[in-house]
């Protein structure tokens, strides 16, 4: 048997009824940038998110980057995050001319530990502090593997310490925490609609959300050349509009979003079943306070490599999310961190491995990808 680490073919199998003739219509008549399709998926996003507003972008790095532009982020600042995320989070931190600077993980949800964030920050900032260090301006938490992270105490703390808090929901499309979608409880809340999330495009896409519509306007100026009107610019911006066909796209998909959620839910949950009864295998934990979507279905062994080999020669696709943290690459070099700033970070990133995870996963491909697992512990 053959188990993709993710299979995007089968999917489109169910919607190209709707997709192909939404391709058709754009083609027709020649409607690819802006339009009722982004406006029509504008409304419905900030919808699904319990947002009052959207913008629709061109990629989850230019959501992130534009949202921290927008909040008043720049040269002189520090922007706090985590080391285990993917690069675009930090990416957008540096190219507003500000700092990346990192904080631990919490070792059960992989996911930023506001204990850790509320200790750096009483350190930071104090009267007594130097001068010549950054100001911590703002903070990004990161929803990583759909996991929502613990919004009321980041949020507690950044109140208190006058932090802004920008949410990378990029990998958590419609999860919630107590109850409420991640991505409406920050300043602006960031999505990527890269073509393997929850909710994907076909071709590069991205969002935010926000209860502020100064700041949606804004940031609708910042994607369109700093533009009030055409032709008008009240700023320089960026070139960073999502396109028609991909708006399209994404409705047609939003309206299947929560049940294809609810699908990996319940994939988890039979991995949960069957890998709970094998030693060695660190299961993901979803916290008290968190309804996961399983972006990704990630597990920690000690011997990664092994198993990942072991099992790309039984014909199973794997994922490594991510092997080497951020605060050790050599992008952050200049950074000055080093082997042991992070090391539940550092841990988790040694031993973790993705395993496939998609809402058309059969029950006999987990079955049969739990029973290779096995098969490699107890060789």
């Amino acid at each position: 048997m053959n188990v993709p680490f993710l299979d995007l073919k089968v999917q489109y199998k169910q919607i190209k009824h709707e997709v192909l003739p939404m391709v058709i219509e754009a083609m027709t008549n020649g409607a690819f940038i802006g339009g009722p399709q982004v406006l029509g998926f504008e409304k419905e996003f900030a919808e699904f998110c319990e947002s009052k507003y959207c913008a629709g972008l061109n990629s989850g790095t230019d959501a992130l980057r534009f949202a921290l532009m927008a909040v008043g982020v720049g040269p002189g600042d520090e922007v706090i995050t985590v080391p285990n995320t993917f690069i675009a989070t930090t990416e957008a931190i540096s190219q507003v001319g500000a700092t990346p600077v990192f904080i631990d993980i919490d070792e059960r949800t992989y996911n930023m530990d506001p204990q850790k964030l509320e200790d750096f920050l009483k350190k930071r900032i104090k009267p007594q502090a130097s001068s010549l260090k950054l100001t911590p301006k703002a903070v990004i938490p990161v929803h990583l593997y759909g996991q929502p992270t613990d919004m009321d105490s980041i949020l507690d703390i950044a109140q208190t310490h006058s932090i802004i808090v920008v949410e990378d929901a990029c990998q958590a499309h419609g999860a919630l925490y107590k109850d409420r979608k991640v991505g409406s409880f920050g300043s602006v809340g960031c999505f990527s609609f890269y073509p393997g999330k929850n909710l994907g495009a076909y071709g590069e896409g991205g969002a935010i959300v926000t209860q502020d519509e100064e700041m949606a306007n804004k940031i609708r100026m910042i994607r369109d050349h700093g533009q009030a009107k055409k032709y008008f610019h009240d700023m320089e911006g960026y070139n960073g509009r999502l396109d028609a066909i991909q708006a399209g796209v994404l409705r047609i998909k939003l309206r299947r979003l929560s049940n294809w959620n609810q699908s990996r839910r319940e994939n988890a949950a039979y991995y949960n079943e069957l890998l709970s009864k094998i030693d060695g295998i660190t299961l993901p934990v979803e916290a008290d306070f968190a309804h996961s979507v399983y972006h990704l279905y990630v597990i920690l062994v000690d011997d990664r490599e092994g198993l990942q080999q072991f099992l790309s020669d039984k014909g199973i696709g794997t994922g490594l999310h991510y092997p080497l943290p951020l605060h050790l690459q050599k992008a952050y070099a200049h950074l000055g961190y080093e082997d042991g700033s992070f090391p539940v970070t550092e841990s988790v990133a040694k031993r973790l491995i993705s395993l496939p995870m998609f809402p058309e996963l059969t029950r006999e491909q987990i079955e049969y990808v739990v029973q290779c697992i096995k098969e490699f512990i107890n060789r």
